[in-house]
């Protein structure tokens, strides 16, 4: 080996290190704890798939499963109606002099931390909110009540957040689309949404995709929001798998139950794989 080899692998060893270190070592001890079992206070260091045979027959479990991917598909297609036209404005009809400004403005939500976002919603939703007593005030309501606790609630607080990042995804696909695209499209006689539909929109997949799939990756393995605008009602798979730590002490399941939402996420990600890139335009 030369040494410019040598000194590409010196170069890309740290991060190998950090991948070692932070991934591949924590995912093994994980995969090991998930074929052993507890049994009262004790942890049986014997090899058996107990754990996810009780996940798959114990309907609490999958309904948490069911619960999370049910949450997390609304929230990526809502985050996507919203995102899409935002980031369209924000590439084609906004002057590029002020493109910046409104990039600026779009991110402004990232400046505000993740919890405090969660319980201004909470306070919003709440029985004493400012929905409630809109509501009342209008006389769509005889009297105050809370919105907070739900499913609905949660998605709310997903989508308030995940909207932003979707559309910064989707702007910086767009912005790479070439214009002469669309003016060849309307030269030849195809209308604006003519031309949206067949020549912007296929072209701004990836982007859209590659957005759906972050905004499902963190929407599914979120367990701030859920816990605080959903409360326990309800349980998704992070509220699940940190109860069996916290309450039954119960790592083997507990790793069993994360190796299950892995595989939905790696299963969500093959079947996206061909969208998951972006070709210059």
């Amino acid at each position: 080996m030369n040494r410019r080899g040598l000194a590409g692998w010196f170069l890309l060893a740290p991060a190998f290190l950090w991948l070692a270190a932070f991934f591949v070592v924590p995912f093994a001890v994980m995969a090991l704890y998930s074929v052993w079992r507890r049994e009262g206070t004790q942890l049986v260091r014997e090899a058996s798939l107990a754990n996810y045979e009780a996940f798959l027959s114990k309907s609490y479990f999958l309904d948490a499963l069911f619960n999370s991917l049910e949450i997390t598909a609304v929230t990526v297609v809502l985050s996507v109606l919203f995102a899409y036209p935002l980031a369209y404005i924000l590439a084609f009809l906004v002057p590029r002099r002020w493109q910046r400004l409104g990039l600026v403005l779009a991110i402004l939500p990232f400046w505000t931390s993740y919890l405090v976002r969660s319980y201004s919603w909470l306070l919003v939703l709440s029985e004493n909110g400012v929905i409630s007593q809109t509501l009342v005030t209008l006389g769509l309501l005889s009297e105050t009540m809370s919105f907070a606790n739900s499913n609905g609630a949660t998605i709310l607080g997903f989508v308030h957040f995940f909207t932003m990042l979707l559309a910064l995804t989707i702007y910086a696909n767009l912005v790479q689309i070439s214009p002469n695209y669309r003016r060849a499209a309307e030269d030849l006689g195809a209308s604006r949404l003519q031309s949206f539909i067949h020549v912007v929109l296929p072209l701004s997949l990836p982007g859209v995709m590659i957005g759906a799939f972050i905004t499902f990756v963190l929407a599914i393995g979120d367990y701030i929001t859920p816990q605080i605008l959903g409360g326990n009602r309800e349980l998704v798979m992070p509220q699940a798998i940190l109860l069996q730590v916290q309450r039954r002490a119960d790592f083997p399941m507990a790793s069993a139950m994360s190796l299950v939402l892995m595989l939905v996420v790696s299963a969500v990600f093959l079947a996206s794989a061909r969208w998951l890139k972006m070709d210059r335009v």
